[in-house]
């Protein structure tokens, strides 16, 4: 019954959520990217280098057999790892600028000064008044 309840304790903490979320916002995200590189930039990219399609380029080691259809191609798909490294630059680059965007943020509020202490007139008027609303 103890682990039961120290599990349910540990589900409900903040970070176990948090990261939860951040998990299923990372994969709904990878979809974005992955659409950005195939659908948006490759193409451009294709167009100015003769019509090239990067996701089809392969260095192919063994080619199949047509004829009797019992050997399989082998290939290297390099022109696939090229996507998905520049999938993986525009995620570190939108990572970067998070993470610079929330450290800005948390500078502003560390730079913003504390309410300066009240002068001993201001805590005399303070007091003062505290006397005349207690005499009412």
């Amino acid at each position: 019954m103890s682990v039961v309840k120290e599990f349910r304790e540990f589900i409900a903490r903040g970070n176990v959520i948090d990261l939860a979320v951040g998990v299923i916002i990372g994969a709904a995200f990878n979809g974005i990217v992955k659409s950005l590189v195939d659908q948006v930039i490759m193409p451009p990219i294709g167009l100015l280098t003769g019509g090239l399609d990067f996701s089809k380029l392969e260095l192919v080691l063994r080619p199949e057999d047509t004829a009797t259809q019992a050997v399989e191609k082998v290939a290297v798909q390099y022109g696939a790892f090229i996507n998905t490294v520049i999938q993986f630059l525009i995620v570190a680059v939108v990572v970067f600028l998070l993470v610079k965007l929330v450290n800005e943020i948390r500078r502003k509020d560390a730079e913003t000064p504390a309410p300066a202490a009240p002068t001993p007139e201001e805590k005399l008027l303070t007091e003062i008044r505290d006397l005349l609303a207690r005499s009412k």
